[in-house]
């Protein structure tokens, strides 16, 4: 097997009933989180017109003016709902931000749960951006489910362990947009799109209209292009399930590098679905994954207090 591979799934292969065929998903699936970090899967749930739908959207809300946008931005929330302006979230380590906005929608609690999380902001100017957004966030948060507990298998868990643990988990999805660059000889050297970095959370999962760009670091350090098909989404470990796995799963280091100066002046979207779970989840390393040859690498820790430190160490939180 070639370890700096990307694999393909079909996620119809994990929901069909089909005990061999749902095997050789866990199977594929796992190994590929093992040694790159990514997935990319298809007929993952969110239709084409949904899709459609929320880019059409998108683009309708960073095409409003500057000082329009920015009345969704609200700094004491730390960038957790609403806008987040150009030039503003920088990767772990990196002193230069990265050349993009963003736009936060997150969980909306509907049962008797205790959890509490900021309310959704919603924008005035393009009202049909609450229920299209709503509606791919649950799509994704049920594709999520399904996919870790396809990742339990593989742990060799009980195939419900994440299920109470991201019940109304404090999951985002970003709307991004790369913002075209009029004066692309005016950009400071080292500047991206995405600079080098991992993710925080347990998964994440992918849409994007156009990938071009997007690369994942091999374990020989390797800078690989991460390229799905137009109906595909890429799935990657975030450094939750990492920590959570002793690295048995990684948390590889992405980034999504400039194109061509000519295309620095055109806009890129996508849509990541940063899948969290609820605050109190211990991300002990689980027994299973610690072994004289992978000694325990992090110390005990809830998600919450992860995502407390990692908020600080991006400048979102103060």
């Amino acid at each position: 097997m070639d370890k700096n591979n990307i694999a393909t799934v079909d996620f119809h292969d994990l929901v069909s009933g089909d005990a061999e065929r749902k095997s050789n998903f866990v199977k594929e699936m796992g190994d590929s989180f093992s040694n790159m970090g990514f997935v990319i899967v298809k007929n993952h749930g969110v239709t084409e017109e949904m899709k459609k739908h929320l880019f059409e959207t998108s683009k309708r809300f960073f095409g409003l003016p500057e000082e329009v946008k920015s009345t969704y931005e609200k700094e004491e929330l730390a960038g957790q709902r609403g806008y987040t302006g150009k030039n503003k979230e920088s990767a772990k380590g990196s002193e230069l931000p990265d050349l993009k906005e963003f736009f936060h929608v997150g969980q909306v609690v509907t049962d008797n749960d205790t959890v509490s999380y900021p309310d959704n902001i919603w924008v005035d100017e393009v009202p049909e951006l609450k229920e299209v957004s709503l509606e791919v966030y649950r799509t994704f948060e049920q594709t999520g489910k399904q996919l870790l507990r396809a990742i339990a298998l593989y742990l060799g868990l009980e195939e419900n362990y994440f299920d109470a643990k991201i019940h109304n988990g404090n999951s985002i999805l970003r709307l991004l947009h790369y913002y075209p660059l009029e004066n692309v000889d005016n950009i400071p050297d080292g500047a991206v799109r995405a600079a080098a970095h991992g993710d925080i959370n347990l998964i994440t999962l992918l849409m994007g209209g156009s990938a071009e760009g997007l690369q994942a670091q091999s374990l020989d350090g390797q800078w690989i292009s991460v390229s799905p098909k137009e109906n595909e989404i890429v799935i990657n470990i975030g450094d939750m399930l990492a920590r959570l796995t002793n690295n048995k799963l990684r948390s590889t280091i992405h980034r999504v590098i400039n194109p061509s100066k000519e295309n620095l002046k055109s806009s890129r979207y996508s849509m990541p679905f940063f899948m969290h779970p609820r605050a109190e989840m211990d991300l002990t390393c689980l027994e299973g994954c610690v072994t004289e040859e992978n000694p325990k690498a992090y110390k005990d820790m809830t998600a919450g207090e992860f995502l407390t430190e990692r908020l600080r160490e991006l400048g979102l939180l103060k």
